[in-house]
């Protein structure tokens, strides 16, 4: 297992796209940023489950790039994290990795339910496209 990437989250890595296209964040960091170990873990005698998620190189920034168009900039103003953060250095980046690793608990946890409930597959078969004619064939 030693220097394993990935194989431990169930699709981190959709999340971490989308919040960063909407956040002006570079795609390209993706791959780093979507290191992720999903934990699931019953706690309170099997009454309850801890669900987490440990995200240690999420590559965020809140100032300059894509951060300055003008749907990425209402984004982030809508988050409260738009530009640097006078008394705190860092602290407005810091504030939008946690939201980016909320984003993925959250996926992490809705696609994990759908899978337990054994929802995913109907889904999947209900609006598959592969059962429709797309050839453009009549």
């Amino acid at each position: 297992m030693a220097g394993a990437l990935g194989g431990f989250n169930a699709h981190a890595s959709n999340i971490v796209s989308a919040v960063f296209l909407a956040t002006g964040q570079d795609p390209a960091q993706n791959i780093e940023s979507s290191n992720c170990i999903t934990m699931m873990e019953a706690v309170n005698g099997g009454q309850d489950l801890h669900v987490s998620v440990t995200m240690p190189s999420i590559e965020v920034g809140t100032v300059g790039g894509g951060t300055q168009l003008a749907s990425q900039s209402a984004c982030l103003n809508l988050l409260g994290v738009k530009g640097a953060n006078k008394e705190r250095a860092g602290s407005n980046a810091r504030q939008l990795a946690k939201v980016v690793a909320a984003a993925v608990l959250a996926g992490e946890l809705s696609l994990m339910s759908a899978i337990a409930a054994g929802q995913l597959v109907k889904s999947h078969m209900k609006y598959n496209r592969s059962n429709k004619d797309v050839s453009g064939k009549s």
